[in-house]
């Protein structure tokens, strides 16, 4: 059987999610499990989690592009271990790649190392941007929206107002929310 997984990292994504789930069904995926989600929230991937699952010897899990699978090397090859301990091999389209051949399984390892070797350049680049904006002083960072708002959180808490709520009200993280009032009553002390 033919296993199709889609995903994109945001919801604005739509067009891209539908093409991926075009393309899986035209190269005959019987199931195709969907989801919009960073793969960086390995934990979050249940539609992932469940398409491996549901993988069973002889089966193919298709994916359109590689980055729609991994976000390392390191993690394609923990996901691959994972589809060949099943009996299953691994399809990638874009490639046009079968880890059912060991052709396949040799580009696989070479495609998936030069991917990661260009995400580490990027990445580098842009932490040496960052410096330089920094360094100008053209660089910020993100304002710290929560303790602008520290007042307010103290004073609904006074109130008797849940951290739940406060941190809805005011539209912080609860965790914010715990942070400023331990800070508030370590300052108390």
């Amino acid at each position: 059987m033919l296993i199709g997984y889609a995903r994109t990292s945001t919801l604005d994504q739509t067009a891209g999610l539908e093409a991926q789930q075009r393309d899986l069904v035209g190269a005959g995926c019987e199931r195709t499990y969907v989801e919009q989600v960073s793969s960086v929230d390995v934990g979050e991937r249940l539609e992932l989690a469940r398409a491996l699952d549901n993988l069973r010897s002889g089966d193919v899990l298709v994916v359109t592009k590689l980055d729609r699978l991994a976000r390392s090397m390191a993690h394609l090859m923990e996901l691959l271990k994972l589809v060949e301990a099943k009996g299953a091999t691994l399809r990638i389209l874009s490639m046009n790649l079968d880890t059912g051949t060991p052709t396949g399984r040799l580009m696989l390892n070479v495609l998936g190392s030069v991917a990661q070797f260009e995400r580490e350049i990027m990445l580098e680049r842009q932490r040496e941007g960052i410096a330089k904006a920094k360094a100008a002083g053209k660089y910020k960072g993100r304002a710290p929206t929560a303790r602008a708002k520290e007042a307010e959180v103290v004073s609904l808490a006074a109130k008797g107002v849940s951290l739940s709520e406060i941190a809805r009200q005011l539209g912080i993280g609860k965790a914010s929310v715990h942070r400023i009032l331990k800070a508030q009553q370590v300052a108390e002390q």
